[in-house]
């Protein structure tokens, strides 16, 4: 079976695309190379023994979209990770994430409801909960108002997909993932930021390589135990089986509902300073930082609720923090190196 992963030379596409294909899965990758590396392939190939199929194309422009589903008539099942992820960015660059996340989603689902029957999986993120009330956060929490422009095209995605579900063939799992971090035990593929990071995990690596002079914590007056915000770290590794895991669900017709819905995360939440406290564990180096302003669009805490994931998809994450930040770090040190 053809599996298309749009963003698969991303980071977590690509720990996706390497799960499919150890399950046997024939991949091929859309990726314009915006906030990636044509490099990725390499590792992918060094951990599978196997190429996928890469086309190098932007979907944005509409017409490629429709050459590329016409040359690959064959696609069994997509999921969908293209999308710009900064918070921060989405603030000042608003137009550039609704067009970017938004209108790709458009043209794809255009394509396959062309098709007899389509399967979906849809990179959807907790930011939708917003600031949620109760936590942990189950599925059944309301979606709020989002705090940036990044978290408002995730909700509109998944209307999107929702309304368009209705009235076609296509089937689709939207999965709400927490934060990804860690990179491929092997040290083949890993997080890769273009610029300075905008993600905790990368930013303390290359603080702790010596990239960074400091590494800035965003606020120690949060309303939690020591002042910074809790977020649910996950390994990479876990929520790329995740993926596979949601692929065969439609494959199989196991799905109860035209769209479905689940969070992935640990279940357990941890602090800005617990992280820092991992690195520092697993490393043996100590993390230079600060405590800066609190950043506009950030919340508390979030962490996930995921007995809907556990019972219903059998899936749960495995790794530990520790064991995460342990393979970001050898990561880090490989491509240093």
């Amino acid at each position: 079976m053809k599996i298309l992963v749009t963003g698969g030379l991303g980071f977590i596409g690509s720990h996706t695309v390497v799960e499919l294909q150890n399950e046997g899965f024939e991949v091929v990758i859309i990726d314009n190379l915006s906030n990636s590396s044509e490099e990725v392939l390499k590792g992918i190939v060094a951990i599978t023994g196997r190429m996928p199929i890469f086309e190098k194309l932007d979907l944005r422009e509409k017409k490629s979209v429709q050459e590329f589903f016409k040359k690959h008539n064959d696609v069994n099942g997509v999921i969908h990770f293209a999308a710009s992820k900064a918070v921060g960015e989405s603030v000042e660059n608003p137009l550039l994430y609704y067009e970017n996340n938004l209108g790709t989603l458009v043209y794809i689902l255009q394509e396959l409801e062309k098709k007899d029957e389509a399967n979906f999986i849809f990179s959807s993120s907790c930011t939708v909960y917003g600031q949620a009330e109760k936590m942990p956060i189950t599925e059944n929490a309301p979606v709020q108002q989002p705090m940036s422009p990044y978290g408002n095209t995730k909700k509109i995605g998944e209307e999107i997909i929702i309304d368009v579900a209705k009235a076609t063939n296509i089937n689709a799992i939207l999965l709400r993932y927490f934060n990804p971090i860690g990179s491929h035990p092997s040290a083949e593929i890993g997080e890769l930021p273009l610029g300075v990071p905008q993600n905790l995990v990368p930013f303390i690596t290359q603080t702790g390589f010596g990239l960074r002079q400091e590494l800035s914590v965003f606020g120690d007056d949060y309303p939690t135990p020591d002042g910074t915000c809790i977020r649910d770290y996950i390994h990479v590794v876990d929520l790329a089986k995740a993926h596979v895991i949601a692929l065969q669900r439609l494959l199989n017709k196991k799905n109860l509902d035209k769209v479905e819905t689940f969070n992935l995360g640990t279940g357990t939440g941890s602090s800005v300073l617990e992280v820092i406290r991992s690195f520092e564990k697993v490393s043996g180096k100590k993390l230079p930082y600060k405590i800066v302003p609190r950043r506009e669009g950030d919340i508390t805490e979030a962490y996930a609720n995921t007995d809907k994931a556990n019972n219903i998809l059998g899936w749960k994450a495995q790794s530990t923090l520790d064991e995460a930040m342990a393979s970001a770090w050898k990561w880090e040190q490989k491509i240093r190196s």
